[in-house]
C-alpha cells in the first residue's frame, strides 16, 4: 500500500478478486480473498463518535463492508482504518485511540464469491486480450436475461452466462442470440447459457401486463419510452390501426387509454398473445386481436371499421361519481320494490328516482347531439422497422372501396367527423445517419408512389435510438392525402 503524509488522510485499501485465467467451468469457491486491516478496539458507546469525528479520514470505506464491527466482547467494537500497516497512522490518531480507552488489534476481512461484481469476477477469468470490455450487459424481459455476445466470447459464453445469473437475483434464464431478427416473424433463434430453459414469461409496461413466449415473438425492452411516447399522443376518441402489432405494446395501452384499437400480426404465436394480452388486461370491448399480413390488413381496415364502428369514447366515472351512481342505483331498487306492480299496459312514467331519470353516464344532453360510434381511423401504426417503408404502398387507393360502398359525399362528411385522414406512424431504420431524412423520405416516396417530405401535414421524422454505431431507428409520420387514398 502507498503511504501518504504522516498527518495527511490515507487511501483507502483495494480489494480485487483472485486472478483465475483458464476458468472454463464457474468455481466459486476460487475467489475467496483475505484483507488484514488494523481496527480501533473502542468501547460501544465511544465507537460511532470516534469514526464520524475523531478519526474520519483514516475509516475504511469500501462497497458492502461496515466500518464497525463486531467484537469478541459485547461491550467493545471495531472500527476499522483503512491500513494494516502501525508506522501509517500519524501519532495524534494513536493518541486520539488512547483517550478513548481503546487499542489497536488487527482485523481480518473475508469475502468470497458473493462479494464480487459480475464485472469484477469476469475481468479475473477472461483473457487477458477480452479485458477492454466487460461482456455482462444485458436487455431484461421478465425474468430472463438476452445477451448479445461478440464472437470472440462465444468460447466463455456459458461461464459468463452464470455469472450475469448469479449478480441479478430477479433473473432465472440467461439466453443468447444466435442470429438476426430477419424471418417473417420477428423472433430470433437462442441459446441457454444459464437457468432454466423456460421462455414463458410475463411482466409490466406503463400499467399493463403482458405474457408471451420470449422464444416465438418478438419484444424489445428498449422501446418502453417509445410506446409511451406515441400512445400518449392519441385521444382517447381516437380509432387506430396496428397492423405489426406484435403482442400489444402500443395497441393494450392505447386500448386502456378508452382508443378504438385494430391489431393484428403476422406471427401466429404473436397474434395468440396479443389476444391473451387483450383479455389480461380487460380491454376486449376496445381493443379487436387479428392474425393477418400487415399489408392485406391495412388495406381492409377501413371496411373492417365501417361496416363494425366502434362505439363512442365514454370517459371512466369518478370516484365521486361512481359513489353517487351506486347510491341511485340503490335508490332506485328500493323505490321499484316499494311501489306497487304497474301493470305492463300501463303508460305511467317511471318514478323520478329511477336508473333512467338518475344515470350519471356522459351521454348528450337534450341540447347536444349524441356522441356517435366511431367509423374511421385516426392514427396507423407500422411497427416494423426493417421493411415497413416497403409496406406503404398499402395506403394507395386506401378508402377507394368506401368511396364504391357509400359514395364520396358521404366519405368526406364521415372523415371531416374523424377530424380528418389518418396519421401514418412508420417506424424505419437508416444507415445514413448524417442525411436520415432525405434517405428515409426517398424510399417512402418509393414505396408510396407518392411525395413524402417535410411540407405534408403533420410531417415529423423523429429519431428513436441508436441500433448500432452507423444505424439508427426513426419514426416517420405524416397525415395522408385525399391523393393517396383515393
Amino acid at each position: 500500500m502507498t503511504r501518504s503524509a504522516p498527518h495527511g488522510p490515507l487511501p483507502q485499501p483495494t480489494l480485487e478478486p483472485p486472478v483465475r485465467r483458464g476458468m472454463s467451468e464457474l468455481d466459486r469457491a476460487a475467489f475467496d480473498a483475505r484483507l488484514t486491516l488494523l481496527a480501533a478496539r473502542l468501547p460501544a458507546a465511544k465507537a460511532n463518535k470516534f469514526m464520524k469525528e475523531d478519526a474520519k479520514d483514516f475509516i475504511v470505506r469500501l462497497r458492502g463492508i461496515g466500518a464497525v464491527n463486531p467484537d469478541t466482547s459485547n461491550e467493545y467494537r471495531r472500527v476499522l482504518l483503512r491500513t494494516g500497516d502501525r508506522s501509517s497512522l500519524p501519532t495524534e490518531l494513536l493518541e486520539v485511540v488512547k483517550r478513548n480507552d481503546g487499542e489497536l488489534v488487527e482485523h481480518d476481512l473475508k469475502v468470497g464469491y458473493d462479494y464480487w461484481t459480475a464485472d469484477q469476477i469476469l475481468q479475473a477469468v477472461l483473457p487477458e486480450d477480452l479485458l477492454d470490455e466487460s461482456p455482462t450487459a444485458f436487455t431484461q424481459v421478465g425474468h430472463i436475461a438476452h445477451v448479445n455476445l461478440r464472437e470472440q466470447y462465444l468460447p466463455h459464453r456459458h461461464l459468463i452466462g452464470q455469472v450475469i445469473l448469479d449478480k441479478n437475483k430477479g433473473l432465472r434464464t440467461v439466453v443468447n442470440k444466435l442470429d438476426s431478427i430477419d424471418n417473417v416473424y420477428r423472433n430470433f433463434q437462442m441459446e441457454v447459457l444459464a437457468g432454466d430453459p423456460d421462455f414463458q414469461v410475463e411482466l409490466s409496461e406503463h400499467d399493463c401486463r403482458f405474457r408471451f413466449d420470449f422464444s416465438k415473438v418478438y419484444w424489445n425492452s428498449r422501446l418502453q419510452t417509445e410506446h409511451a411516447r406515441l400512445v400518449e399522443s392519441f385521444k382517447p376518441t381516437d380509432v387506430i390501426v396496428d397492423g405489426f402489432a406484435g403482442v400489444g405494446p402500443f395497441a393494450i395501452p392505447a386500448g386502456k387509454k378508452g382508443c378504438g384499437v385494430l391489431a393484428s400480426d403476422l406471427n401466429p404465436a404473436s397474434a395468440e398473445a396479443l389476444g391473451e394480452n387483450v383479455k389480461l388486461n380487460k380491454v376486449e370491448k376496445n381493443v379487436r386481436a387479428f392474425e393477418d399480413d400487415g399489408r392485406h390488413f391495412i388495406q381492409t381496415s377501413i371496411l373492417k371499421i365501417w361496416n363494425d364502428p366502434f362505439p363512442p369514447y365514454v370517459p371512466a366515472l369518478t370516484s365521486r361519481e361512481a359513489k353517487r351512481k351506486a347510491r341511485a342505483e340503490r335508490e332506485a331498487r328500493a323505490a321499484a320494490a316499494a311501489s306497487p306492480e304497474t301493470p305492463a299496459s300501463s303508460s305511467a312514467s317511471p318514478p323520478f328516482n329511477s336508473l333512467a331519470s338518475l344515470s350519471l353516464s356522459p351521454s348528450a344532453t337534450p341540447s347536444e347531439p349524441a356522441p356517435r360510434p366511431r367509423r374511421l381511423p385516426n392514427h396507423y401504426i407500422m411497427n416494423l422497422p426493417a421493411s415497413a417503408l416497403t409496406f406503404l404502398d398499402a395506403f394507395n387507393g386506401l378508402f377507394r372501396p368506401l368511396y364504391k360502398l357509400v359514395g364520396e359525399e358521404e366519405v368526406k362528411r364521415a372523415v371531416e367527423e374523424a377530424g380528418g385522414l389518418p396519421v401514418v406512424h412508420c417506424y424505419c431504420f437508416t444507415k445514413e445517419v448524417e442525411e436520415a431524412e432525405k434517405d428515409i423520405c426517398a424510399r417512402a416516396t418509393e414505396a408510396l408512389g407518392h411525395q413524402v417530405h417535410p411540407a405534408l401535414p403533420d410531417f415529423a421524422l423523429r429519431y428513436v435510438r441508436d441500433v448500432a454505431p452507423k444505424k439508427a431507428m426513426y419514426c416517420l409520420e405524416f397525415r395522408l392525402t385525399e391523393e393517396m387514398v383515393r
